[in-house]
């Protein structure tokens, strides 16, 4: 598995990653088809400047063009001040394979490598059982559930924290 920087060439992943409704079933449903090459772009400026690690997972080196989810670390402002969050989306043909979790790994280390991010946190739906899984097994604690904003929509999502520097679990 390698992760690589978002590029322009990605709108295509992120159609077929955010305008599913299967893949989006857990966010409230698919977004706007037109709305993606938007995003990406947005996406790509931030991942180049460093301000947002956006990374895309390419399960195979030796076929770089294929593209399994993404793995995304970045910060935003809350009431209660900063906040950094991770998120991860991985389609079905490559679902069950480990990726999400190695994905998410993978950023954690670099964030605890590189003393960045501080206490990362996570919002997966109550109801997703794989993420939820990937939270604990990496050593995230659950905080609470609570109502979160995705893309406009309100959402319940359980929210977990880890310190990459004290909490992240060996593999």
């Amino acid at each position: 598995m390698q992760l690589r920087d978002v590029t322009p060439d990605d709108v295509d992943a992120y159609i077929r990653m955010r305008c599913d409704p299967v893949m989006m079933a857990d966010l409230g449903g698919p977004l706007p088809r037109e709305r993606q090459p938007g995003i990406v772009r947005r996406d790509v400026r931030e991942a180049a400047a460093g301000t947002s690690w956006i990374k895309m997972i390419v399960p195979d080196a030796d076929a770089p063009g294929v593209v399994a989810g993404t793995v995304n670390l970045w910060s935003h402002d809350t009431d209660e001040g900063p906040l950094s969050e991770i998120g991860w989306m991985i389609l079905p043909p490559f679902q069950g394979r480990g990726l999400a979790k190695r994905a998410a790994r993978a950023l954690l280390e670099r964030a605890r490598d590189e003393d960045r991010w501080g206490v990362v946190h996570a919002f997966p739906a109550v109801g997703n059982g794989a993420s939820n899984g990937i939270c604990r097994s990496l050593g995230f604690r659950l905080v609470a559930q609570q109502d979160v904003t995705f893309a406009g929509r309100v959402l319940r999502s359980n929210h977990w924290a880890i310190d990459p520097r004290t909490d992240l679990r060996p593999e």
